[in-house]
């Protein structure tokens, strides 16, 4: 009982409150509403796949694909099964090692004699976690562990950015390539009249001329395009972690342009700090160097240690039992400096935070109005290709009447052909914005841990109960 009483102090000390500042979630003032938006919040939106409303199934299934494939997103799956690794390493305060060994021994000469010696031993140890340093240096493992976490959100929208912005550039090549290919028939078939007239006295050479120069302006298009197009399809099949071939295979099926989405609903800046993945990750950061601070604060208090060991020999048996206590003196300056470091990288995980947010809430806005401006341009270049698609018709159809000149038919067949490629281009640009306004408010961060834990929960159900 005695024994007991004299420990008491100490069992009653590992209750005390670990030292170092304890977590607070940081906050942000922020604005209700972005500049052009409704002012209404938005729900979790980390598991929506938005890139169906492509409504092209080729990009859905590599999305979708890619997601488990993507040398970057398994990295990054990588990096979680490290930190949980880690994890499980913090946390104990306790060990116990056992040793045994038995040896067998002949000596030889003129008298052989044969001995046999056996030993064990068993140690343990117990760290009285006095000030919580052990339980601040578990609670900064579970940060980083939160960190890797909202980590691979980031890798994913980083991906899906890259993946679908290579894409839409593709189907952007295929349709120019495409318009240039029939701006190339048009003008073989000016260029034919022109030889017709020129036959028959009614055109002269510098008209021909000049139907040429056209033509083999368009044909010197042609290859720059299908070079662009290639080099989109080979940045995808390295997003992809697949060949090539494959994925031209893929895009042989359709030369059209994505479709066009129109919904913008961003929520408000607040909605941010929940959807984001970045601004999650960088919480999860400052939370793990503010409770390293903890860590490096219990390093200036004493730390006690209860040991024990138990051994038996051939000849002997013993054992042992009490308490150690060690405190930094000489270098208690040093252990100081190293705990003002430690606060100062706190300081600066919270600076980055707030930057991330800063960032965040610009990267929604510059998105949403790009997108809106540029769908505006989109729109009327589409009506211009369709009005000079109207004047090249009946263009054509005087030509060969004789109540236009070809030189003011050659102009209108530029125009047309320009107005085409840049209706297209600005298309594309629109389609880029809208995809860049989903990553920027973190839609689809989440979306494969979704379909993971369906695949999981199905698995699951599968299972026999044989197989446990």
């Amino acid at each position: 009982m005695m024994k007991l009483l004299k420990m008491a102090p100490f069992i009653l000390l590992t209750g005390c409150a670990a030292v170092g500042p304890d977590w607070e979630a940081p906050t942000a003032e922020l604005e209700n509403t972005f500049v052009s938006g409704e002012g209404s919040s938005i729900n979790d939106v980390a598991y929506q796949a938005w890139w169906r409303e492509f409504t092209d199934p080729t990009l859905t299934a590599l999305v979708e694909k890619g997601f488990e494939q993507n040398l970057s997103i398994l990295q990054a799956k990588e990096r979680i099964r490290e930190a949980n690794a880690l994890l499980r390493e913090t946390g104990i305060n306790s060990a116990l090692d056992g040793s045994l060994s038995y040896n067998r021994l002949r000596a030889g000469g003129e008298n052989v004699s044969t001995s046999t010696s056996s030993s064990a031993s068993l140690d343990a140890e117990f760290v009285i976690d006095l000030f919580g340093g052990i339980r601040r240096e578990q609670e900064a493992a579970q940060s980083y562990l939160a960190a890797t976490q909202a980590d691979i959100g980031t890798e994913r929208l980083a991906w899906l950015a890259e993946l679908i912005e290579k894409y839409a550039d593709a189907r952007y090549y295929q349709k120019a390539a495409q318009l240039t290919a029939a701006t190339i028939n048009t003008r073989q078939d000016t260029l034919a009249i022109t030889q017709k007239q020129l036959d028959n006295g009614l055109s002269t050479q510098y008209e021909l001329a000049e139907i040429k120069a056209s033509l083999q302006t368009a044909q010197a298009d042609l290859p720059g395009y299908q070079a662009q197009y290639q080099a989109a399809i080979f940045a995808l099949a390295t997003l992809m972690d697949e060949p090539a071939k494959q994925i031209l295979a893929m895009m042989s099926s359709s030369t059209d342009q994505l479709t066009l989405p129109t919904t913008i609903a961003t929520g408000i800046p607040a909605d941010l700090l929940r959807n984001r993945p970045d601004i999650r990750y960088y919480e999860a950061v400052l939370h793990q160097q503010v409770a390293k601070t903890g860590v490096e604060e219990s390093d200036l208090y004493p730390s006690i240690r209860l040991t024990g060991s138990v051994s038996h020999a051939n000849s002997a048996d013993g054992w042992s039992f009490g308490p150690s206590i060690s405190l930094g003196l000489f270098n208690r300056g040093l252990l100081k400096a190293q705990r003002d470091a430690q606060i100062s990288a706190a300081n600066q995980a919270e600076i980055d935070w707030r930057s991330s947010v800063l960032d965040a809430v610009e990267d929604v806005q510059v998105a949403q109005s790009n997108f809106t401006l540029y769908m505006q341009q989109s729109d009327l270049l589409k009506q211009a290709a369709e009005s000079y698609s109207t004047a090249l018709e009946l263009g054509h159809n005087n030509f060969k009447n004789g109540a236009m000149t070809l030189l003011d038919l050659l102009d209108t067949v530029r125009s047309e052909a320009s107005t085409q490629i840049s209706a297209a281009s600005a298309r594309n640009t629109a389609l880029q914005e809208w995809t860049a306004l989903q990553i920027a408010i973190g839609a689809g961060a989440g979306f494969a841990d979704v379909d993971q834990d369906q695949d999981q929960d199905q698995e699951q159900a599968n299972k026999s109960p044989l197989d446990s």
